[in-house]
């Protein structure tokens, strides 16, 4: 059996673009991986955290915030600063340079989720930023009581109000 001159072209090219979108699909699902780790394990990780993606969490520090439009820097903190832990908490510097600004929630204290890469300066450099409010949903501190809600307007009435062909009638 004999192979046309065109077959084996449409061959070469099937199996030259098959080829072709498994490397990009293998290099692509590996550059977009990334880890999650504390501040403490990033410090344990050694050379392979120069060379990873990764997502980094912590509490900003407060009064380290330095914002230039949408380029942040701050410092986290493994724990809140107003923990028992806070003193034994280890610092990580973040440099964000990202296309958005920050989260509005991002402020002194919230926790917050970077990713990207850590450089060999000891800077963690982010190009996502997400932040969670401090304060917001905190539990009541004991012996206070929570703020009574706004009273809601009634939605039900005695009757329902007569229609035009009703009310000329009556």
């Amino acid at each position: 059996m004999k192979v046309s001159p065109n077959t084996l072209r449409i061959s070469i090219a099937v199996v030259i673009i098959v080829g072709t979108i498994g490397w990009l699909a293998y290099t692509g699902y590996g550059s977009s991986k990334s880890y999650y780790v504390t501040i403490a394990e990033l410090n344990k990780m050694g050379d392979k955290a120069y060379h990873s993606n990764l997502r980094v969490e912590g509490f900003v520090e407060p009064g380290t915030i330095e914002q230039n439009g949408t380029h942040v820097d701050f410092v986290l903190n493994e724990y809140e600063s107003h923990s028992p832990k806070a003193a034994q908490g280890r610092l990580l510097k973040v440099s964000y340079k990202g296309s958005e600004p920050p989260p509005d929630t991002f402020k002194d204290d919230a926790q917050a989720l970077a990713e990207g890469t850590f450089g060999r300066d000891g800077v963690f450099h982010a190009t996502t930023l997400q932040a969670k409010c401090a304060s917001k949903y905190a539990p009541a501190q004991p012996g206070t009581t929570p703020a009574p809600s706004p009273a809601k307007p009634s939605t039900a009435s005695a009757a329902p109000p007569a229609s035009p062909t009703q009310a000329a009638t009556n």
